[in-house]
Order: structure tokens, then sequence, then C-alpha cells
């Protein structure tokens, strides 16, 4: 299911700038440790005297000389009123999140002059690389934490103002005509029914739906003329998605257009929340989240599905809400509503990228157009439905990313952005290159076991600079994300395709349009575990690499140890506390390698439908008996059937393989439906049967699509564990994994609410 597009052709000039500059850098910094490394008398001189600075730093980055227990009471009275905060503000309010940010944007500030002034290692030229690196990658991510944390000081909400803006609409006072678009390349024709029924149950009188088929199959076409809706094609593929849309746009003539991917399904009043705000005339874009009725592969191959939230949640409570208050949201190319005018003064769907969505949306705002975020969810699609797939999909938005240095829609200097725009675009530039830096801290550790000290440090700095700002950090990371991620689990998440990324980074500056566009896998089935051997390798090497330096360390540590009491130098002691560090340091690494590698282990998934955890009262009549009246409550429900816990005994009995016909009626949901009795329990307090449902008609499938998909606040959000839980999750995780508890069921999603 891959699809590839034609090369995308770029600028000259603009990819010599970007790549030049970029491989200058690398090649001032080989130039400056060979020259060091070889013993160049004024490169040598130089780094000296760096070295005598970071060993004399001024007196206000000393520690105190004073006890321990002193001196980590910065920490815990920091950490105690960080505490406090969050359990005084639930939710973080304009207040709190304000003095929480204030306190860490000191901190960070605190932390970064220490290490720039006191922790390097310039001794030599091995060390003086390793700490230079380490410190550039610390820093990089570092800045990236900076930028987000003076963005959420203008995190915007527009809950209010969709309740008013929906009034308009709802009284019919406002009802521009709404063409609704789901382009299509080689999805199933099960997933597309869906999608279709799901737009147009939505609650707007005045909507065309257009299915923008782009492999020309005469299945889908009449799929579109039994469902009711328009079909389109093209005579090619060009330009891929972007193509597709822009063919529609040329040949639909509605004053806003509304985008939904192959497997996205709206909820009932998507229409009615979202188009209100098009009275606005300055409103160019409005984007809700996505959401997912499928777990995510990461959740789902630890086996904690209904545990950690999905990885883009970060992105959609944090991320997209703090853009929207400095102008710079992310269009996420699916479930948005755009002004048609708006989009033809910015020449449609930008093209010359693999992220069209992206960059139409910076095209948007730099002509002037609002872009909105309306973080309710109003519509749910497919995850990733494995690993493979989910890396497919991550190395795709990362080279499209960063394509921004080779197009002329860079949003870095393009025309017509305020700075404060382009600082939020930065900030999710940036993000991709930290892959980098996450697999600097996983080396680093190593170079402990060869004698390489890093970072030059004593416990009583670390306790005094470090600890406040980690533990401030570590507290209020969930609070600010607003219980979407632990800093634990996120870190696991970044791991997970932390090489892969960094090579397509690299790959992405050096060939930003050698790779086509490649469509996300969906509507898949597996029957047994599959392991990615291609992006296991190389953490299963840090994983063997990072055990080895363990062992080394301990030895290094015992000899060391005893070697200091017999001679005892200060030099030495310093070296042992280094070593200590690495030790901790590689400790933490390897549990977060071992469970990156439970991750690339994809469990069974038995059956491409989903099942929904969704308690509906529900009236069977089994076989020809009709006398015989069963009711029950469902336990599970699906598109293609249900399990059901019935409120009587005396259930009949099945014999192995036989199935008897079956009768169901929701009545709340004024749904009939014919089945077959696959399963049937006595097990238990309650009877429990299995109906597998048959010869659905139009008007049913219809019914039932509606029921699990479409209705308003039904996709529902979770919290994350937090810090302490998120370890000892990890850590059952570690000793219990999936492979082993024997769990492969088909679980029911419980993000719909009932």
């Amino acid at each position: 299911m891959l699809r590839t597009s034609k090369p995308l052709l770029p600028r000259p000039l603009s990819i010599s700038y970007a790549t030049v500059m970029m491989l200058g850098v690398v090649a001032i910094a080989l130039g400056l440790s060979f020259a060091w490394f070889t013993g160049e008398g004024q490169i040598s001189r130089i780094f000296a005297q760096l070295n005598l600075l970071q060993q004399s730093p001024p007196m206000w980055l000393e520690a105190p000389m004073v006890a321990g227990h002193y001196l980590i009471f910065p920490t815990v009275a920091l950490f105690l009123c960080a505490v406090a905060i969050t359990r005084i503000s639930p939710q973080p309010k304009p207040w709190s999140r304000t003095l929480v940010v204030s306190v860490l944007l000191i901190l960070v500030g605190r932390y970064v002059t220490w290490r720039s002034l006191s922790t390097l290692n310039f001794n030599d030229p091995l060390n003086g690389v390793a700490s230079t690196v380490l410190f550039v990658m610390e820093m990089l991510g570092l800045l990236v934490s900076i930028i987000q944390l003076l963005l959420l000081l203008r995190v915007r909400d527009r809950h209010n103002q969709a309740d008013q803006m929906q009034l308009a609409v709802m009284d019919k006072t406002f009802l521009p005509s709404v063409a609704v678009f789901i382009p299509t390349y080689d999805e199933p024709e099960f997933i597309l029914r869906r999608t279709i029924i799901g737009c147009q149950a939505m609650d707007y009188p005045n909507k065309r739906i257009y299915l923008l088929d782009d492999t020309r199959r005469p299945e889908i076409k009449q799929l579109a003329e039994r469902l009711g809706c328009e079909y389109r094609t093209r005579p090619n593929n060009d330009h891929a998605k972007a193509g597709n849309l822009n063919s529609a746009i040329a040949n639909t003539d509605s004053e806003l257009i509304a985008s939904f991917d192959a497997d996205f399904v709206p909820t009932r009043n998507f229409l009615l929340r979202t188009v209100g705000f098009f009275q606005d005339p300055t409103v160019g874009l409005v984007q809700p989240p996505q959401s997912f009725y499928n777990p995510a592969p990461i959740a789902r191959n630890l086996g904690l599905e209904d545990i950690l939230t999905p990885e883009e949640e970060v992105f959609y409570r944090q991320i997209q809400p703090m853009r929207d208050g400095v102008g710079s949201v992310v269009c996420s190319g699916t479930s948005f509503v755009a002004r048609r005018s708006a989009l033809e003064t910015a020449g449609g769907f930008v093209t010359d990228s693999l992220s069209e969505d992206y960059f139409t949306a910076i095209r948007l705002a730099s002509k002037g157009h609002k872009i909105i975020y309306l973080d309710e969810k109003l519509s749910a699609g497919l995850a990733a439905e494995n690993i493979t797939a989910h890396a497919i999909q991550r190395l795709r938005w990362a080279r499209g990313t960063l394509q921004a240095f080779f197009i002329e829609t860079n949003p870095l200097t393009i025309p017509g952005l305020k700075f404060i725009q382009r600082l939020g675009h930065l900030e999710g530039i940036l993000h991709w290159f930290t892959s980098i830096s996450r697999i600097i801290f996983l080396i680093a550790p190593l170079f402990y076991a060869f004698g390489v000290i890093p970072i030059r440090s004593t416990p009583e700095e670390i306790i005094y600079f470090f600890l406040p700002y980690y533990f401030v950090q570590i507290t209020v990371f969930s609070w600010l994300n607003h219980h979407s991620r632990s800093a634990l689990l996120s870190d696991v998440y970044s791991l997970v395709f932390a090489f892969p990324l960094a090579g397509t980074v690299v790959h992405a500056m050096l060939s930003p349009f050698g790779t086509g566009f490649k469509v996300t896998p969906k509507g898949t089935s597996s029957q047994g575990f599959r392991f990615n051997w291609n992006l296991a390798w190389p953490l299963m090497l840090m994983f063997i690499l990072t055990a080895c330096s363990i062992w080394l360390n301990l030895g290094e540590c015992l000899a060391r140890g005893n070697w200091i009491q017999e001679v005892g130098t200060a030099e030495a002691a310093n070296h042992l506390r280094g070593l200590g560090i690495g030790w901790i340091w590689s400790l933490y690494n390897l549990m977060m390698l071992g469970t990156a590698l439970l991750v690339l282990l994809d469990v069974p998934r038995p059956s491409p439908y989903d099942w929904f955890d969704l308690r509906r009262v529900v009236r069977l009549q089994i076989g020809d008996d009709s006398d015989r009246i069963w009711w029950g409550t469902t336990t599970a429900i699906s598109e293609v059937g249900a399990t059901i816990t019935l409120t009587q005994r005396g259930l009949p009995q099945l014999a192995p393989g036989e199935t008897r016909p079956v009768q169901l009626s929701i009545s709340e949901d004024l749904i009939s439906l014919r089945g077959l009795l696959t399963g049937a329990s006595n097990e238990g307090e309650f009877p429990c049967v299995t109906v597998q449902f048959h010869d659905v008609t139009l008007l049913e499938a219809r019914k039932l699509v509606e029921l699990l998909y479409c209705r308003p606040g039904q996709w529902q959000r979770w919290n994350t564990p937090g810090e302490l839980q998120s370890l000892w999750i990890l850590i059952k995780t570690l000793f219990r994994p999936r492979i082993l508890t024997g769990d492969i069921r088909v679980k029911a999603m419980t993000v719909a609410k009932g």
C-alpha cells in the first residue's frame, strides 16, 4: 500500500543554501576537532584556556559550602511549591501557567549557565569532543523546551467562541455551502463506506459529499453510486494528495471545503461546531484535533491500550493550543474546514512538499488569514495499525517538515508572518533534530567505560544546580501538557524511532526530495507476533553496548575505590564520581531500550474491524422460536458483530462449529439486524453470546456506523499515568511482556462514550 508520486522538484538555490550551511557547520566542527587531536598550537592553546575557565568558574556558580541536607533545600522547596500549584489549579489556568513557566524559565537559565561555564571537560581532545557534542545536543533540546515555555504563556481556548459562533449556524442565518472532500488512494472499501456514511450523517443541510478516487477503481465508483455521493477522479496522480485536492477544488464551487482522510469519520456536529467561525471573513481554516478509534501500536504492543494515550495527544492537547495563541496552528491534513477563496488566493494546496497540509496553512497565514484551532474531538480515524506503518507515517512527517528549508513556503523566511509566528514554526522544525540528540544521550554513558568524562561536576553541584530544575520540570511536565504524557513515557516514545528519524533528518538536509509520498497502510490484519528487525537492530546493538558498559563501569568503580583508599587523590575521586553518574545513566538507558524493543514486537490483530466498549440494551430472538425472547446488554460491538451478556438463563447450547440464526434489535437506536449466533457460554453469573451480523442492508449499515462513530461527544480523553506510576508500569512491562501473558484478544476501545 505504498503510493509514490513523481519526484518533487525544488528550487536549486534553496537547496544549495540550506545544504551548504549544514555541511559548512559540520566541516568547521570536524576541522577544529582534527586540529586539536593533531596538536595544532593555537587551537590547543584556546582549548587549554577554555579548560582553565571551566575549572575556575565564577563564585556564584559554585555550590555553597554547607552540609548536603541544606543543599537539597531549594529542590525540596521548589518541588513542594510545584506540587501545591498543580493541586490548587488541577488544570492550567493563565495565572498558574504563567507562574510555573516563569519558575521553569529561571531554573533553565540557571542550569544552562552552570552547564556552560562549569561542567565542560577540555582536559584533552577526546574528553573535549565528547563533552562538546553532548553539550550542543543538550542545548538543542533545551532550546526547543524554552521556545515551548515561551509559547505556553499565550495558550488559547476557543470552546466558548465555538458556542457563540454555532448559534448562527443552528438558526440557519449562516449556512454557507460546504463541499466535503474524501481523498482516497487504495484504502479498502469497508473503510471508505463508513467515512462516506459518517460525512453524510453530519447535521448540516447545505453540503455535498465528494469521493476523490486517485486509483480510478470501478468498485469504488459503484460504492459512491450506492451511497449517493459524488465520484471524482483525474487522469494522473501528479502531486499525490495535494494534487487530488486541487483537482477537486477546480471542479467544485462551494464557499467552504471540508476534507477528511479516507479513514476519518466525523461526528454529527462537526460542521455545526466549525462552520460558524467563518462568519469572521479573515478566518481561512479551522482545524480540530485528530482522534483514533483503534489502539495506537505502541500502546497495543505493550498491552497498555487503556493506559497509554496515543502519541499524538501531546501535539493536540499542548502544542496546537499554544500555537493558536501565536497564529502558527498546523493543518493536520484531515478533519478541517477551509475557505475556498482563501485557498484560491494562496494558490491551492502546496504541491512541492510531502506535507501539503502543513505548508498550506503557512501560506494561508502569510496571506493574512487566521488559522483556528478548536480543541474538540469531532472526528476519529485509524491510527497506524502496526509499528512499521507508524514508522512510515513519522518519517514522512519529518521529511515533509524539513523540506521547509528548500521551498518558497518556508515559515522562517516567507513574507507576511510575524516573528512570534515564525518562532512557533521554528519549534516544530527543531523538534525533528532532537532525534539526533536522543541518540547522543544513548551513546554518552558509554564514554565512561573508557575513561572519558563528558560532564565534569561534583555531587554538590548536581544537587544544587541540576536537581531543582529536574524535579520541578518532572513535576509539572504532565500538568503542562494536560496529562497527555508523562516524561518517562515521552522518552520511550522518542527512543523507538530515534535512529530512523535521525537518518531521515540527515538525508532530508542532503537530498530533501528524493522520496515520494507513501500512504500509511490501513485496513490490515495479522494472525501472529511480528518483530520489526529493521527498526530493532540499532536499539539491540545499543542495548548490548550499554549492558557491557555497566559491567565495565562497575569493575572500574571497584578498582578505583580500592586505589583511592590506598593512595587517595582528588583527581581519582572525581573520576570515580563521574563513573557513578555514567552507571546510573546507563541503567536508565537500559530500561528505556528494553521497553522500546518490546514496542517493536507487533501483537496479532486478527480482524481489521474495531470493537467498541458500548453498552446498549438488546432484544434477541434465537432461531425460529418466536415465543422465546432474550434480553441482554452489549459488552462490545463492531460493524460485523457484537458480544452480549444476557439477563436470563437457559441459553441453548451450541455444538462446536454450530451457528443459529438470530434477530437482534437495539430499540434505543432503532436498529434491527440479522445475524448468526456463533458462540454461547452459560458460565458465570450471566450467559454470554457472540453474534455475527450478516445480510446488513444499507439503511442498517448507516444506523450502525452512526451509532459507532458519529455520536457527538463520544470520543473521550483520558489522562496518562503520573511519573511514579509510569515507572512502575515500565518495570512491570519489562518483566511481563505481552508475548508471555498470552493476552492477544481483540480489546474493545473505551474512548467511545457509551
